[in-house]
């Protein structure tokens, strides 16, 4: 196995530290000489914990995640009976740690991006003037599958339409050789993982409580009350109390412990959709004492299932009549339908422009280079070069529908080949990023495993956020794909506060 200071010396901007060896106690000074400063005190801790202990902890980790009910289904899987599978997220024990003044720059660059993204769907679906200035191409966003033109015209509170944001974050080496903070994808309809984010907080705060005391970690087990703010914040104008709920698809959902999660820690009805009703152009939730006036839905469900009578007509998971609620103005719902127009593939290359356009700004942070297959010349440039991009499917999601191609064998690359070739306004393609990596307390021991960063924005009457996110984890070594879907994990993100 790899030593310590080979490990973490393979990318420029690595996360924490190396190691000299792969005994766990008793760590010499000199043994963590290549500390990061802001891991520095976390490492030399670390040198000094038995590895049985360290195993015990994990063992009860899972124990404890196993107990509460802390899974995610997976679709497409069976048991021997036939039935889905649902799993345990991989809980890893070693924290992400990020320094105070990194953590203000991407805070400042996710406050600038949302906005800036927040302001196109405005701008799809009144004037449109990204497009009457050249800036993006008509069709790019007219043609979008998720473009809704039944929300063109619509007033939406305060202008926003993603309330929720999840933005995917890497850290790799940029063209100084330094270590970069860059968007990877945006996710602005139903963006998951903040419950593991806060049980991974939890959990560590159980296991590790010494740890707190010797670090100066930002909280972040507030943020159900900064959405319940935010959610209330989005209120039709006409009530000052109002009722919030959570719509969920059910329990067979991949993420349905989050949808139970958040709704028991705001204090608000997890519902489905036949819960609810429509009369007279309002919306209201059965319950025991009768029918109640519903304000806010914070829904779980995608756009084609929330009203059967305007979108999937078979769709059993909505309500009939909502959208027309919505459009009037009785309901808000979070997020907004027609959101998703701006979270596709092929409009993320377009961001920085939005940012230019809409707020007269540089972007904060970077993309990652982007080539978009429909463009003839990006086509010829990528099927030449399978074996050496990542290349995604523009409406993929959970790590589905992709390529990495340094880990593609040679019949993946040839057949993915063929399908991008043959629908090439489906992909995308992006450079295979020599991604940070991060110590994982895996079977064999501690080694080094590839991480990203998922912060999760709100966007009410103000922007704001906890300081931290959902850093995923690539457990399989050597694997860029962090998705619990594909065998990722999590790990507990630390934002030191000096």
């Amino acid at each position: 196995m790899q030593k310590f200071d080979e490990m973490f010396t393979q990318a420029p901007g690595l996360e924490p530290f190396q190691f000299q060896s792969q005994s766990m106690g008793g760590m010499s000074q000199t043994q963590v000489q290549g500390v990061r400063d802001h891991y520095r005190t976390y490492a030399q801790w670390l040198g000094r914990q038995p590895q049985d202990m360290m195993r015990s902890r994990r063992e009860e980790a899972e124990m404890i995640f196993r107990r509460v009910g802390i899974t995610f289904a997976v679709y497409g899987a069976k048991d021997e009976d036939g039935s889905g599978t649902e799993r345990l997220i991989p809980f890893d024990l070693i924290p992400r740690i990020i320094p105070a003044d990194e953590w203000k720059r991407m805070e400042q660059g996710l406050v600038q991006r949302v906005t800036a993204l927040n302001r196109f769907i405005h701008d799809v679906y009144h004037e449109q003037e990204i497009i009457k200035a050249g800036v993006m191409p008509e069709r790019q966003i007219l043609r979008n599958a998720q473009f809704r033109p039944e929300m063109m015209g619509v007033t939406v509170p305060n202008n926003i339409y993603s309330h929720i944001a999840g933005v995917d974050i890497v850290r790799a080496a940029n063209a100084k050789g330094e270590g970069e903070y860059y968007v990877l994808e945006d996710n602005l309809r139903v963006p998951s993982g903040v419950s593991y984010m806060l049980e991974d907080r939890k959990m560590m705060m159980r296991l590790f409580p010494e740890l707190f005391s010797s670090h100066q970690v930002a909280p972040v087990m507030h943020y159900p009350d900064l959405l319940l703010e935010t959610l209330r914040a989005s209120a039709p104008s006409t009530t000052d109390d109002p009722t919030v709920v959570v719509l969920t698809p059910g329990m067979y959902n991949s993420a349905y412990f989050e949808h139970a999660f958040l709704a028991q820690q705001m204090g608000i009805e997890l519902v489905e959709g036949q819960d609810l009703f429509v009369k007279d152009s309002f919306c209201y939730m059965r319950t025991t004492r009768g029918p109640k006036r519903v304000d806010v839905i914070y829904r779980r469900v995608d756009d084609d299932f929330l009203d059967p009578s305007a979108f999937r007509p078979t769709s059993t998971l909505g309500t009939a009549g909502l959208l027309n609620v919505y459009r009037a103005g009785n309901v808000a719902l979070c997020n907004a339908i027609g959101t998703g127009v701006a979270d596709d593939k092929s409009i993320y290359p377009y961001v920085p422009k939005m940012i230019e356009f809409y707020l007269g700004e540089k972007p904060i942070l970077s993309n990652v280079p982007t080539h978009m297959c429909r463009d003839p010349d990006s086509l010829k440039y990528v099927l030449a070069n399978l074996k050496d991009l990542v290349v995604k499917e523009v409406h993929g999601a959970g790590g589905y529908g992709m390529l990495v191609g340094p880990a593609a064998t040679r019949q993946e690359i040839e057949d993915f080949g063929k399908a991008v070739a043959a629908e090439p306004e489906r992909y995308i393609a992006q450079p295979t990023l020599s991604l940070s990596s991060c110590p994982t307390f895996v079977e064999q021991g501690i080694a080094p495993r590839h991480i990203d960063l998922r912060p999760f924005v709100l966007s009410g009457k103000d922007v704001q956020m906890v300081p931290g996110g959902l850093t995923r984890v690539a457990l399989k070594q050597g694997s860029l794909v962090v998705n619990s879907s594909q065998g990722g994990g999590t790990k507990d993100t630390w934002v030191l506060e000096v």
